[in-house]
């Protein structure tokens, strides 16, 4: 994953916020579920990004945002030509 990048940006008690940069055709990684017990709001900063949560699948752009479910499989894939940034809360924290 050359282009991808997640960083925690702070963790409180009961939430996490979060990054991801994903590089154009770049995904989050194999569609499964990497916080089983955490919920996940995830908004679109830049770019665009398809959403596949559960079994819906979504395009995001700018402003659009998805929440993930506990124990949902899902997987965010960039299908642009420029990077895709978002801004990512886990409740709790899941990382």
């Amino acid at each position: 994953m050359d282009g991808r990048s997640f960083s925690v940006l702070a963790t409180a008690q009961g939430l996490q916020a979060a990054s991801m940069i994903l590089a154009p055709g770049e995904s989050s990684g194999a569609k499964g579920n990497e916080h089983p017990k955490s919920e996940q709001l995830l908004l679109v900063l830049e770019g665009t990004v398809v959403a596949e949560v559960g079994g819906e699948t979504k395009t995001l752009r700018s402003g659009d945002f998805v929440i993930v479910p506990r124990d949902a499989p899902h997987v965010f894939r960039n299908p642009g030509s420029t990077q895709a940034v978002t801004f990512n809360v886990y409740a709790p924290p899941a990382y």
